[in-house]
């Protein structure tokens, strides 16, 4: 793009009631996109990319993200946090984002109902259940409490079922059937 061209003032209309300055633009566009969304919320068919209030991962290890519990049955990823959260016959559970076998992130795969390492195939049931794959263990679980109708997940509390057999069996809420 040479010099003449990018310093060159755009034409300006006097008729024209938008500001010719692309910043304000942006920022006013911005703006009523904002305020178009909270006035619509979100649809209940997007809730899967949906997020809590953002952690920064610096400060992630000292905050404990907490979720609306799920309607029905479905998963919910928060990348930002690096947690999957789960909502599975009758159970919520919170997993680690990683796969156990290399740290890649766990894609959900719907059609399969089934997580999927897109690495190297291990293959996982809803509730983190090892299936197949170079995988050795089942998703590592978060420990989780309900605190009225909402999900807290503890971070720094991860269980590691060839470790922790206990302890990852005990990460689950479990809902009776009317939740």
């Amino acid at each position: 793009m040479s010099n003449s061209f990018r310093n060159a003032s755009p034409e300006v209309c006097p008729h024209c009631p938008l500001s010719h300055d692309r910043r304000e633009f942006l920022r006013q566009a911005g703006l009523a996109t904002m305020g178009a969304l909270i006035m619509v919320g979100v649809p209940p068919g997007l809730a899967a990319t949906t997020r809590p209030t953002r952690v920064s991962a610096r400060s992630r290890r000292n905050r404990n993200p907490t979720y609306p519990i799920p309607a029905q049955d479905g998963v919910q990823i928060d990348h930002d946090n690096d947690v999957i959260l789960v909502r599975w016959k009758n159970a919520v559970y919170a997993f680690n984002l990683s796969c156990p076998h290399q740290n890649t992130a766990l894609k959900w795969s719907p059609t399969d109902a089934e997580f999927q390492c897109p690495k190297h195939h291990s293959k996982y049931q809803p509730d983190g259940t090892f299936i197949s794959g170079r995988a050795t263990r089942s998703m590592d679980r978060f420990s989780v409490e309900r605190v009225g109708n909402d999900i807290v997940v503890n971070v720094n509390a991860m269980h590691k079922n060839d470790v922790d057999r206990a302890g990852w069996s005990a990460a689950a809420i479990v809902l009776t059937g009317a939740e």
